[in-house]
């Protein structure tokens, strides 16, 4: 998976969530976008806790 930014990260897993709930996917295309949404998850939670360790940071400086 290519280094998505947060927004991108976001509305890749939206789309992924419309196709499961669509329930038209095989047991193996299944099985790929569960895989690519966890590592988009994990994109999203890395990118807000560097961010919130930035605003801390930048508080912390003032």
């Amino acid at each position: 998976m290519s280094e998505l930014n947060y927004n991108e990260s976001l509305i890749r897993l939206e789309t992924i969530l419309t196709e499961l709930e669509e329930g038209k996917k095989s047991v193996d295309e299944l099985s790929e976008l569960v895989k690519e949404a966890a590592g988009l998850v994990k994109v999203c939670r890395n990118k807000l806790k560097t961010t919130e360790e930035e605003i801390k940071k930048a508080f912390e400086e003032a």
